[in-house]
């Protein structure tokens, strides 16, 4: 799987866009959460499916400390490398 910034900022684009019904392109990667109108349900969804995925629990501590897509990308790279290594 790819664990790239873009790769993982992607994937989120799109699930977020399923979420919310709305075009993944819409979707801005450096927009604060709560201004996509992502509320707590999507947030622990995103969650849930974040650690599925990438085997990367991240609590809403993190989410709230990395509140935008991009952010969110970093960590989540940085965490999956970090497994790798």
């Amino acid at each position: 799987m790819d664990t790239s910034k873009e790769a993982i900022v992607g994937w989120c684009q799109e699930y977020l866009a399923n979420l919310l019904e709305v075009p993944a392109a819409s979707i801005d990667p450096a927009t604060d959460f709560d201004r996509l109108g992502v509320d707590s349900a999507l947030a622990v969804a995103l969650l849930i499916e974040v650690e599925e995925r990438y085997g990367v629990d991240l609590s809403p501590e993190d989410l709230y400390e990395n509140p935008t897509l991009d952010a969110v990308a970093d960590y989540l790279h940085e965490q999956t490398s970090r497994n790798v290594a």
